[in-house]
Order: C-alpha cells, then sequence, then structure tokens
C-alpha cells in the first residue's frame, strides 16, 4: 500500500495535471484557460515541429548504436580478459563520471570543442587544419555529449549478462569445432541480448528526453523536442508544453512495451 500511494502521489498524479492543462489554452500573461480541447494536440503536428523531432529520433537512434558498439569490447573485456583482482577498479572507473555534476561536464564539453579550445588548437598547432573547425553548437556537438553522457548505461547492463554468463557454453562451443568467431555469434552474443535490450532502453528514453546538451553544446540549430517543452515552459505556454510532454511519455512508455514484448523482464532493468 504505501509504494502504491507513492506511485499514485509522484507519478500517476503529475501525469493528470498534465493531462488537464494540455487540454487548456495560454490566456493573457501565461494565465491557463480551461476550455478542454484538443488544440494543443493538433498544433503538435504542425510542421514548424518536424524538424525538431526528426532530431530528436535521430540523435537518440544513433547515440544508442554508438553507445552499443563502443560499450560491448569494453563489457566483454572486463567480464572475461580483465584479471578478477582489476574488475572492480575498471567498473568503478566506468562510473566515476557519475561522481560529477552532468552539468559541468557538458561545459567541459564546450571548453574541449569551442574554436579556441583545446580540440582545435591541437590540430592548428600540429598542422591537420588552418583554421578552427566548427564542431561546437552543431548535431555533431550533440550526439557526442549524448555518447559521452549515456555511455555508463550501455557498459553495466551488458557487463552484468556477460558476468552471469555459464563459460561452460562458451567451452562447449569450441570443443564442437567452432572457431571464436562463431562461438561469439552464435552463443555469446544471443545470449547477451537481455543485457543489449536494457542497455538500449537505458540509453535511448533519456536521449529522447535530453534538453541540457542539445541547449549548451548544439545552440538555437539543434533544437530537440526536450528544449522545445522548455521553451514553452519558459514562455508560460504551459497547455503546449504538457501536450508536448504527454506525448513524448506515449512514446517512452510505447518503447517500454516494445522492449518487454522482445523479451526484457524488469530485474534485467535493475
Amino acid at each position: 500500500m504505501p509504494s502504491v500511494l507513492w506511485l499514485l502521489l509522484m507519478v500517476v498524479a503529475p501525469l493528470v495535471i498534465l493531462g488537464v492543462v494540455s487540454l487548456a489554452s495560454r490566456g493573457s500573461y501565461g494565465a491557463i484557460v480551461y476550455r478542454f480541447e484538443f488544440a494543443n494536440y493538433a498544433r503538435a503536428g504542425d510542421a514548424v515541429y518536424l524538424p525538431a523531432y526528426w532530431r530528436t529520433v535521430w540523435i537518440a537512434l544513433t547515440t544508442t548504436a554508438v553507445c552499443a558498439l563502443a560499450s560491448y569490447p569494453v563489457a566483454y573485456f572486463i567480464a572475461f580478459r580483465a584479471p578478477e583482482r582489476w574488475k572492480r577498479v575498471l567498473l568503478v572507473l566506468t562510473v566515476v563520471p557519475f561522481w560529477t555534476s552532468f552539468l559541468i561536464r557538458t561545459y567541459a564539453w564546450i571548453l574541449l570543442l569551442r574554436s579556441e579550445g583545446l580540440i582545435n588548437s591541437s590540430l592548428m598547432s600540429l598542422g591537420v587544419v588552418t583554421s578552427p573547425l566548427k564542431l561546437l553548437y552543431s548535431d555533431f556537438a550533440v550526439l557526442l555529449g549524448q555518447v559521452y553522457g549515456e555511455l555508463p548505461f550501455m557498459i553495466l547492463p551488458i557487463y552484468v549478462v556477460l558476468e552471469r554468463l555459464d563459460t561452460r557454453l562458451i567451452e562447449a562451443s569450441q570443443d564442437l569445432g567452432a572457431s571464436r568467431f562463431w562461438t561469439f555469434v552464435k552463443v555469446t552474443l544471443p545470449l547477451s541480448r537481455p543485457g543489449l535490450v536494457a542497455g538500449t532502453v537505458l540509453v535511448f528514453i533519456p536521449s529522447l528526453g535530453a534538453f541540457i546538451t542539445p541547449d549548451l553544446l548544439g545552440g538555437a540549430k539543434s533544437v530537440m523536442i526536450g528544449n522545445l517543452i522548455q521553451n514553452q515552459f519558459t514562455q508560460l505556454n504551459q497547455p503546449f508544453a504538457s501536450a508536448l510532454s504527454l506525448i513524448l511519455t506515449g512514446a517512452v512508455l510505447l518503447l517500454l512495451a516494445v522492449a518487454f514484448k522482445a523479451g526484457l523482464r524488469t530485474d534485467e532493468l535493475t
């Protein structure tokens, strides 16, 4: 009962409030006029917002794909190749970035990517480029910041599944004549699917609602749906912002349903 009450108070009640406000309209000086119409949802389909939706989807998908490709070798090495005494150290190093505020880490990327930053200064001093590259305030900078911020959420679930993997299955595959490559393709990779699915959920869903990274590293040219919601709340257009928030929430719930349909259990997200 305490858990149910907590969920009703902290999850269901805010969603109900958002639902009620999303059916209202903006009045004078940001006042909320409760007319209970679906104009805000219709406005959300306006073509002017489609670039933000598309940018959100492709950056989230690319972030997830890059994180998966970069995380699997790391998780594999920690689980199977690293000495036992180093495993805990490597896992701690994986989560060390969480010890610092995400906002501060994002500002650090600004120092690295700006025209007079470390990357451009190094490239120019080496003679690789003659003028600074435009790295900051671009979709590339947003993608880079997203991958950096979400990478541990992909490494840890994959590592947990690989660590629990019965190594006798790998040995049996090799004893039956399979090479290391086909053992990985036919045995290790399929058995690690729950970790990949969990990591995909933990990376893709936060990437959909990201707004700090696009705001600081992307600027006005890399607006995502999270920035759109933030801007609408800042402009005191709570009804439209609430409608966008509920649309995003619906998309997240749909993705979770697909993940569970794919065989992801609740205990694999913990």
